[in-house]
């Protein structure tokens, strides 16, 4: 390690001394690199092993590296998707002496994708929509908490499954800005524009590679960012106004945000001097508003969708056993133990990197809904674990970490990942669900 080294971090991991710093990222050795899919950078990037986890390094300015670094920490602060930074190296010479960039270290997130490998063949438009709508979602939550981007794209962003959409988390954030005072809404507006037309050529680069499905519109998929930006930009922050008697549209007002998956953290409300209407505005948003509940109820952190759907679930169970006026946290923990825990604790060991439990559970959910569909009858759910276990999840792809060759030449799965279920044979296995409560 040469002695100009200098590493910036929170808290050192001593395997950051042992990684090859003297030689150009480029060239690091294999047995140090992880072979990970990664989108498209302007930035050299590669995957390491650090510790026993897998971090990404990428080689940049030393300034540039420490503003990124600070970056990410506040919005970490600020509770924002995005990934964990972990170092900054600085000082880099090789063994001639000659300098080296600077490297900016954040940890790999588990169960996330770059959008190129979340499919296997073609980009399918409902998949395609999914991801612009979840990047639409980071948008928002960016924008409520002041910060600017700069350059909002799908390859600057990772996504894990949710219950059927996607949860985006940023990656990217060396053009991003804070403004404390919040955004002007031209700033706004510069985000989303910027947004539209790196999609639309995200999108036209797949089609161009014959990886985009036939008839779709790459200009039509980028335009649903704006559309879905704006709806929900709308619900968060529009001003209502209602004559005083109608005062249950606040309740209103807070019910449709929690929907949404958000929590009203402060809202102002007016009253005209004739004291006949009522104006209301959020002024505080706070996304998560089923995460936090389930975690409360649980302990489970998981995903908003992921967690509405598992909340879900639990008022089910809680309607089966009858338990309906029966304490919520002793409901929460009676699902836990004997509905979403023997479910988990039934996928086999060498299958349980290929999904996240919540996802594990969520599509195991949707399985019985269709088996029962295509049965006409309930089915129970050992039978419904066996069939998915063999002839859904066995097929998949691992997602905690994807090991493998470089997202253009990946091996394809024998059954799509977004293959609904309706269209995955059904036929019940032979897994042994003696454990299953």
């Amino acid at each position: 390690m040469p002695a100009s080294l200098t590493i910036t971090a929170s808290s050192i991991d001593a395997g950051l001394l042992a990684l090859p710093w003297a030689t150009p990222l480029g060239e690091w050795p294999s047995e140090t690199i992880v072979s990970l899919p990664k989108g498209i950078s302007r930035h050299l990037v590669r995957f390491a092993n650090l510790s026993g986890r897998v971090v990404a390094v990428k080689e940049t300015t030393a300034e540039m590296a420490r503003r990124e670094y600070e970056m990410l920490g506040s919005l970490a602060r600020l509770d924002v998707p995005c990934v964990d930074r972990v170092a900054v190296i600085g000082g880099r010479r090789d063994a001639k002496g000659e300098e080296l960039p600077a490297a900016l270290v954040t940890s790999h997130l588990r169960f996330s994708l770059p959008y190129r490998a979340l499919f296997t063949q073609v980009l399918r438009p409902d998949t395609a929509n999914r991801l612009v709508d979840a990047l639409a979602l980071l948008l928002v939550r960016l924008h409520t908490v002041g910060f600017f981007w700069g350059d909002v794209s799908l390859s600057n962003t990772l996504f894990r499954r949710d219950a059927g959409a996607f949860a985006a988390y940023l990656v990217d954030a060396e053009t991003g800005e804070l403004h404390e005072a919040g955004l002007t809404r031209g700033q706004r507006e510069h985000d989303l524009d910027v947004a539209r037309t790196n999609i639309a050529g995200e999108i036209m680069d797949l089609e161009a590679g014959g990886r985009l499905e036939g008839g779709v519109d790459a200009v039509a998929i980028a335009d649903g960012i704006v559309s879905s930006y704006h709806s929900l930009w709308a619900a968060l922050t529009d001003s209502e106004t209602f004559s005083v008697d109608e005062a249950w549209h606040i309740t209103e007002r807070v019910q449709r945000l929690n929907d949404l998956g958000f929590d009203i953290g402060e809202m102002s409300i007016d009253t005209t001097q004739d004291g006949t209407r009522v104006s209301i505005q959020p002024k505080v948003v706070d996304a998560g508003h089923h995460q936090r509940r389930l975690l409360r109820l649980t302990g489970l952190d998981v995903q908003e969708n992921q967690a509405r759907r598992l909340l879900n679930d639990m008022d089910e169970f809680r309607a089966r056993v009858s338990r309906l006026g029966s304490d919520e946290e002793m409901v929460a923990h009676e699902w836990l133990t004997r509905v979403f825990e023997p479910v988990v604790k039934a996928i086999p060991w060498d299958l349980r990197a290929k999904l996240e439990p919540a996802e594990v559970f969520h599509q195991v959910l949707e399985h019985r809904w269709y088996m029962s569909q295509a049965r006409g009858r309930s089915v129970p759910l050992a039978e419904v674990l066996s069939s998915y276990v063999d002839n859904v999840l066995r097929h998949r792809r691992d997602e905690a970490t994807v090991m493998g060759p470089p997202t253009e030449t990946m091996t394809l799965s024998t059954i799509d990942p977004d293959t609904p279920d309706d269209e995955v044979p059904t036929d019940s296995g032979t897994v042994d669900w003696r454990d299953l409560v």
